[in-house]
């Protein structure tokens, strides 16, 4: 006598095993670079420009009084009179525009400094963004990773506000992602509950913070994590392809938000599943 269930036929199995909104936001990201990287040269700087996150510009537009020590401040560190020279004139130029252009406080995120930063962080999005979106659903998903990316700027600003080196990458807003995940993922499964759905599987609670410093897995992560960030934003070397030095404040403000925000998209989201 066959006693197991009667179960649905196996449909097709899925090229990426991702939420969509995942996928899509991979896909968003990849787009763009391939854009940037067919444009001309001089199109590909005006996109630089109009859409990275650079903090001398949004604290000329918001202290006009600054706008000397920025330029001063340009010419520090240069390797020659030649490049103390240009980095002052691009001073002068980012300055000369009074408006802040706010936007860039969240469209950094779009741009990327090679195929190998793409890469990398699309690696890390596709980890760390598949079980909040299987979570939280893709519109909390879309907030926390906002949130980060806001946070992520804005402490970039607080640490560095005279800096001219563009901000891009998305990885502000997966490290919100990361944050909200190691709130949930590093546990053993929750018994099943009786009378609940055998299919589906038992819904972790988000751990509170004790419970996460008790979490040998989670803290070693979050370990490694945290010193490998401040270990490349002390020797100020790339990390992941980026052309330049990673914004590690930016990451630290990106996890935040998403560490201490998550409790807000908890609510309501009990009986959410997918």
């Amino acid at each position: 006598m066959d006693a197991s269930p009667d179960l649905p036929r196996q449909g097709r199995v899925p090229v990426f095993n991702l939420p969509g909104i995942v996928t899509a936001s991979i896909a968003v990201l990849a787009a763009i670079h391939v854009v940037r990287s067919v444009v001309p040269d001089e199109t590909d700087l005006s996109v630089l420009l109009d859409l990275a996150f650079i903090p001398a510009r949004w604290t000329a537009a918001f202290d006009p009084n600054s706008a000397a020590d920025i330029i001063r401040a340009a010419g520090e560190g240069a390797t020659g009179p030649e490049m103390a020279s240009a980095r002052q004139e691009f001073a002068r130029y980012l300055v000369a525009d009074p408006s802040a252009m706010p936007w860039t406080g969240v469209t950094y995120a779009l741009l990327h400094g090679s195929w190998v930063h793409l890469i990398f962080n699309a690696v890390w999005l596709a980890v760390f963004g598949t079980p909040v979106a299987r979570r939280y659903g893709a519109l909390r998903y879309g907030l926390l990773a906002l949130a980060g990316i806001v946070a992520g700027a804005l402490v970039h600003l607080l640490v560095d506000p005279y800096s001219l080196m563009p901000l891009v990458g998305a990885s502000a807003g997966i490290s919100a992602l990361m944050a909200a995940a190691a709130r949930f993922v590093f546990q053993p499964p929750p018994p099943f509950a009786a009378g609940a759905p055998w299919q589906l599987p038992p819904r972790p609670r988000l751990q509170t913070i004790p419970e996460l410093l008790r979490n040998r897995p989670a803290v070693l992560f979050l370990a490694v994590w945290f010193v490998t960030n401040l270990l490349f934003g002390v020797l100020a070397l790339p990390l992941g392809g980026s052309e330049g030095p990673i914004a590690w404040d930016a990451h630290l403000g990106g996890f935040a938000a998403g560490f201490f925000l998550l409790p807000l998209m908890e609510r309501g989201s009990a009986g959410r599943r997918g």
